[in-house]
């Protein structure tokens, strides 16, 4: 992996440790055009978990994303790639506590008590907070139940769940393997056999977009397939093509209503543009 380096602009320190409190907690955010979001993200956990360090991890946004979230948090600059850019963030810091959040999602500002006191048990060695959709409907309700569901069961907590983990499980376990997709399914399934993992009330309510661009049920369906396919061993290169692809039902549809007018290629760079800010969306 390449070096890392912060951008210039404006940081905060690290916060000095509370003797009363030994767990310091870092934020990781990994981002790729977010700009529509990113402030109203950063603003939040800013103000609502002021004793954390932020970090921002940017893959190499083509918009404003790392400007603007350099206004609230340490940035940095990554390879693209979510696993890539949470472990550089991790490696930034000392805190004994990792909570990595995405930037679509907004965090239940008891969440932060709620992972100090569920990390007073010394064998609980992370988790995961409840989700649920800024959007509300059967088939995201449905969603938002089996995910709680399967992360108390199965111990299966997924990154729109805003993962936390303390640092030394972390480092033993050899960070977050470095995929592009299932990484977080893959940590936590290791972390499950070091120790035990929890669900907490704090709720992390997740972004519906791509549920919304392909249909609530489509994606869903579409979602347990490509976890199929990883558990059964297919190469995670080509599960993350298939991903931001979509569904394989809606593909050509699709295509047909985005294709430009005859000449014009606008819809096409647009589109692009689209594609490449979601590749940070996460399979449920």
């Amino acid at each position: 992996m390449p070096d890392q380096e912060p951008t210039t602009g404006a940081t905060r320190p690290a916060p000095p440790q509370n003797p009363a409190d030994p767990l310091r907690v870092a934020i990781v955010v990994p981002v790729l055009n977010e700009e529509r979001t990113i402030v109203t993200t950063m603003r939040q956990l800013s103000n609502d978990f002021p004793d954390c360090e932020l970090i921002l991890v940017d893959g190499g946004s083509c918009d404003s994303t790392a400007a603007l979230g350099a206004g609230y948090a340490r940035v940095l600059q990554s390879s693209p790639g979510r696993a890539i850019q949470m472990n550089v963030g991790a490696l930034a810091t000392s805190a004994p506590v990792l909570w990595f959040i995405h930037a679509d999602c907004h965090i239940d500002p008891s969440a932060l008590g709620q992972i100090r006191a569920a990390l007073a048990d010394s064998s609980v060695v992370g988790g995961g907070l409840s989700l649920r959709f800024d959007r509300r409907n059967y088939g995201l309700d449905y969603l938002a139940w089996s995910s709680n569901k399967r992360a108390c069961h199965l111990h299966q907590v997924f990154g729109d769940q805003a993962m936390f983990v303390r640092r030394e499980a972390f480092e033993r376990l050899g960070r977050f393997p470095e995929i592009p997709i299932m990484e977080d399914l893959e940590l936590s399934r290791r972390l499950n056999r070091a120790g035990r993992l929890v669900v907490l009330p704090a709720t992390s309510t997740a972004s519906s977009r791509r549920f919304v661009e392909h249909g609530t049920w489509s994606m869903i369906v579409f979602m347990q397939l490509l976890k199929i396919c990883y558990f059964i061993g297919v190469a995670p290169e080509k599960i993350a093509r298939g991903y931001r692809a979509g569904p394989p039902w809606k593909r050509s549809s699709r295509w047909t209503r985005c294709r430009p007018d005859r000449g014009s290629t606008k819809p096409n760079v647009d589109r692009a543009r689209k594609l490449r800010s979601r590749t940070h969306d996460g399979v449920r």
